[in-house]
């Protein structure tokens, strides 16, 4: 038992990643916040559990000390996801799908970045790289 357990901690540590950010759910009041706090908003839409470069983009940037670092500085997170196997309620379902129309979101990941009066400045999505490429990407927008 404990040799399985030995595993499976071995097994999900991952060097330099981090699970330390939060996410909100709400952009109306991720603006507002950011608004407050002069900071951007980062809109994540996603496909957690099914969408391939939702989950390299989850792995190579938001999973990364070095993203997270410049995250909690500089940026109110939101992801809105269309999960296939994760149960919703109506209420998030609805709240994310007007958001997607919306903005006119198309595939996934569709990453949204709003500035700290809360106008949209970039539309993106996967970028090969890592965390510094990424938060450098971002950087050239704000």
């Amino acid at each position: 038992m404990l040799t399985i357990l030995v595993a499976l901690f071995i097994g999900c540590a991952k060097t330099g990643a981090t699970e330390d950010l939060s996410w909100q759910d709400n952009l109306e009041k991720a603006l507002q916040q950011a608004k407050k706090e002069n900071k951007a908003v980062l809109v994540n839409f996603t496909g957690s559990d099914w969408c391939i470069w939702c989950k390299r983009l989850t792995e190579e940037v938001f999973s990364k000390k070095e993203f997270e670092t410049y995250a909690k500085k500089n940026l109110i997170l939101v992801k809105l996801d269309f999960p296939r196997n994760i149960e919703q309620s109506t209420e998030t379902k609805m709240y994310n799908n007007n958001l997607a129309q919306k903005f006119g979101v198309q595939g996934f990941p569709t990453i949204l970045l709003f500035n700290s009066s809360g106008k949209l400045v970039l539309t993106t999505g996967y970028q090969p790289g890592g965390p510094a490429t990424y938060v450098n990407h971002l950087k050239s927008y704000l």
